[in-house]
């Protein structure tokens, strides 16, 4: 990296980032990025501002925390450069390079690594874009290889090494096939008898391993009914006899050769390979204290069949007509959703544990069976974790924490003026996250042109291609790598619209809301029905937290109250 030294005032702030939670834990990594970084920041004269840290975050995205405080530092501006030891430390996606650079020099703030091999002119810039994009062309041609490398040797018949087998499974000696674990497939194979001979619901099956002490595949105590319907659907233990290798022979799903070593005599099970996609997207949002936070949302899409690899796996042993029994009986099995009983309108997520943070779950009275409504929350971490997921014991009488959360509701219903300055105040939130690293429209506008730019290095690479210059391989990978900015640049601007269209929603639905009740009288309110008030609840952006002590909490559209005037709380008797 070139040197910098001269006498204006220079200050700096210094950013690290590791990738995974292990290199995170060990904090090896991390201090000696810090440390390399200080001793370049101290020979070159520069004023440490601050320095910021990204333990296991992935330089996949730009939503991190310290990425977020870099870059508020450099918005409050007297920043002259943000360094780190690497580029991809800053980001793996020269897409994102190319927005952090733009959005730097608006504050006259330049982004700098220690390997940097240009400068500030555009010569300086344009190789170290060149090097970006052949850094990320090698990663695009290196998975590449891998991905067809995992294709190959599912096709040769061989099971893929992932965290764990298959529950009743364990790895042989030279880790690429299955055999039957015999301490554990008794228990699959008592499952499938279960549901499919005995009638026993997935949620009777788990109070029956959990009052066993049966240890599940993770090793833990309680049982997730999930799994049960997974483990019934699973075609690694289906018996496949010959007839049915043939067929997934003939479907192009099997190698011929692959179906030639097998038995003729024996059964088999299948162990699918590529038949999911998998996405994940980082995403940032307004958190209850006004904070940011971090999620990651995970997309599986089933790929066509015709991308599908069938693995022969030993025989688990289970006969036929239980697995056909079972599958009969749980076809119709979905996993049970939060905001599909509306009974109670506090049901879909809108009341927490004040325990651990968890959503809780409307349960029926076991000691009026026959009811027919849902007259208890209980917390769902504790119902499928257990204790140590959960302190909360008791259950929550939903007659007291529904009235508790209309009450509150129905005190802002009536005071528009008050109702109006909290949507207010929860719509200027979710505006500052949109606006918080500059105008939505130039952060637009430079993803646009980054799709333009896409199209000119597509366009130039298979001119190189057909002038012999790139190899068929080279210019596959080189396509790949690109696409992968496009859907990138894509993937920026559709979260981009999405908060813009979210503060749109938040705006209309507060205006329709205060029009609505101008007219309505007390009376009418009361005569909502929980599936109104439910309705009213979402679009208020109601929460509410149950504690076990009877110190209920309620808020709205993201507005704390315990920093505002209007507390609201409660000592509600217990269940």
């Amino acid at each position: 990296m070139r040197s910098t030294n001269s006498h204006a005032p220079k200050r700096a702030i210094l950013y690290a980032r590791v990738s995974t939670d292990e290199q995170a834990r060990s904090g090896y990594s991390l201090a000696q990025q810090m440390e390399a970084l200080r001793e370049y920041a101290a020979r070159e004269g520069y004023e440490v501002l601050e320095e910021v840290s990204d333990p296991g975050q992935s330089g996949a995205s730009l939503e991190r925390p310290g990425m977020d405080r870099v870059r508020d530092l450099v918005a409050a501006g007297g920043v002259s450069v943000v360094l780190a030891q690497d580029r991809d430390r800053f980001a793996r996606e020269p897409a994102y390079h190319y927005l952090l650079r733009k959005e730097f020099e608006e504050h006259g703030t330049a982004i700098r690594a220690l390997g940097d091999r240009g400068d500030d002119s555009p010569e300086g810039e344009l190789t170290d874009g060149i090097l970006d994009q052949l850094a990320k062309y090698q990663r695009a041609k290196t998975m590449r290889e891998t991905q067809r490398g995992k294709l190959r040797k599912a096709r040769e018949g061989k099971v893929l090494a992932c965290r764990r087998p298959d529950y009743g499974f364990r790895y042989n000696q030279t880790n690429d096939g299955y055999v039957v674990d015999e301490e554990t497939m008794p228990v699959v194979r008592r499952i499938f008898r279960m549901v499919g001979m005995e009638g026993t619901s997935t949620y009777g099956v788990r109070k029956v391993l959990v009052s066993e002490g049966v240890p599940t595949p993770t090793g833990g105590k309680y049982w997730d009914t999930s799994f049960f319907r997974e483990c019934v659907l699973d075609d690694a233990y289906k018996p496949h006899p010959r007839e049915e290798i043939e067929g997934l022979v003939a479907e192009g799903l099997m190698s011929a050769d692959v179906a030639a070593r097998l038995d003729p005599e024996k059964d088999y099970g299948i162990w699918w390979f590529n038949a999911r996609r998998y996405t994940r997207t980082r995403v940032a949002r307004t958190g209850a204290n006004g904070q940011r936070e971090y999620k990651w949302r995970q997309k599986i899409t089933k790929k066509p069949r015709s991308e599908w690899i069938a693995v022969p796996v030993p025989d688990a042993g289970v006969p036929r007509e239980h697995v056909e029994a079972a599958r009969e009986a749980v076809k119709d099995n979905r996993r049970p959703s939060k905001s599909g009983d509306r009974f109670w309108p506090l049901s879909a997520g809108l009341l927490r544990c004040g325990g651990c943070g968890r959503s809780m779950a409307t349960a029926r009275s076991r000691s009026k069976p026959k009811y027919d409504y849902l007259n208890y929350y209980r917390c769902y971490g504790r119902l499928n974790k257990g204790p140590e997921a959960c302190p909360r014991v008791k259950a929550e009488r939903a007659e007291v924490i529904e009235a508790f959360a209309w009450n509150f509701v129905r005190d802002l219903l009536l005071d528009p003026d008050r109702l109006r300055a909290d949507l207010d105040a929860a719509i200027e939130l979710e505006r500052e996250v949109v606006c918080t690293h500059g105008d939505p429209e130039r952060e637009a506008k430079a993803w646009l042109d980054k799709l333009v730019e896409v199209d000119h290095q597509r366009t130039r690479a298979q001119d190189l291609a057909v002038e012999g210059l790139l190899s068929p391989d080279e210019l596959r990978a080189k396509l790949d790598s690109l696409e992968e900015t496009r859907e990138t640049a894509r993937s920026e601007l559709a979260l981009l619209e999405g908060r813009q269209e979210k503060l749109a929603e938040l705006e209309a639905d507060r205006d329709a809301l205060l029009d609505h009740l101008e007219s309505v009288a007390p009376e009418e309110l009361d005569a909502l029905t929980p599936t109104e008030r439910h309705d009213v609840y979402k679009v208020l952006g109601l929460r509410v937290i149950a504690r076990e002590d009877g110190n209920h909490e309620a808020s709205i559209a993201y507005v704390d109250y315990e920093r505002s005037p209007n507390v609201c709380s409660s000592q509600a008797s217990r269940a």
